[in-house]
């Protein structure tokens, strides 16, 4: 019995063997496939990070933007300001025009995780930069006329026409997703306006949050999850700006205008708890 196991030992050593040998011959078709599998999700993942470190870039700039922004309460012209900012946009742009690049002849969806975040803060900057300058939000049509890029000359050249122009599209959940972060700017730029003397725009700026969280309120929980998730946020940037009204209105002519900022940084906005996410 023992001897039988012996011998049969050897013989199935060796059938494996010869198996292992075939199966790490490079020139297996199995092999030869898997290579391909993995060149592939190798360029994939390559894609996957530069668009990662595009759209951190992107985020950055946006973010300078956007604080450059708050100084137009401050100063004696905010015209300047305005332009410096569309400067900086400009680079913004350069960097999704990168995006673009990338993002020729992929599914978008694929790498939309990589990208949304900056994409987001760039809505963010420019609905900011354009409600400063006209009083009103900016569409979802005007921000992609902007994002038309043609290719590099040397590149171009050996392409046809059509082939020469890159847009880059932002997606209607990006879209909202920067406005409701626009909200929250809107509210601190109210109470920096209060604390310059302005008493007239933190009014304007409660008309408007309150329309823009009257679209928000439509979507409800049929929009995307992250949407519902803001409309949080954007309920108490409303109430800190009705709060700023409030007291500009009832308590105004008690406080001193070089108060009324901290008085209205140190009140807290009370909102019914059960009111989170709709």
């Amino acid at each position: 019995m023992n001897k039988r196991e012996g011998e049969g030992c050897p013989r199935k050593n060796a059938d494996t063997g010869q198996d292992r040998d075939a199966s790490t011959n490079p020139s297996s078709p199995v092999i030869a496939a898997f290579k391909v599998f993995q060149q592939e999700l190798d360029t994939k993942h390559d894609k996957y990070e530069r668009l990662v470190k595009i759209s951190r870039d992107v985020t950055i700039e946006s973010k300078r933007t956007i604080f450059l922004l708050h100084r137009v309460t401050s100063v004696p012209d905010p015209e300047d300001v305005l332009n410096e900012a569309d400067v900086k946009l400009d680079g913004v742009r350069q960097k999704i025009g990168q995006i673009a690049e990338e993002l020729r002849g992929e599914d978008i969806h694929q790498f939309h995780r990589a990208f949304t975040p900056g994409i987001q803060e760039y809505v963010e900057a420019i609905s900011f930069l354009h409600y400063i300058r006209h009083r009103s939000l900016i569409s979802l049509e005007e921000i992609n006329a902007r994002l038309v890029f043609m290719r590099a000359e040397k590149v171009a050249e050996a392409l046809p026409l059509g082939a020469q122009v890159l847009t880059f599209h932002v997606t209607p959940s990006d879209y909202l997703l920067g406005v409701a972060d626009l909200t929250g700017e809107l509210m601190r730029m109210c109470i920096s306006s209060v604390g310059n003397g302005d008493i007239d725009t933190p009014f304007q700026l409660s008309q408007f949050l309150r329309q823009i969280h009257d679209g928000f309120s439509y979507i409800g929980n049929t929009g995307p999850y992250e949407v519902s998730k803001k409309l949080h946020t954007l309920r108490q940037s409303l109430g800190k700006v009705e709060d700023a009204c409030y007291t500009l209105r009832v308590r105004g002519s008690e406080i001193p205008k070089h108060m009324l900022a901290d008085v209205f940084s140190s009140r807290t906005t009370l909102i019914d708890p059960e009111e989170g996410v709709v």
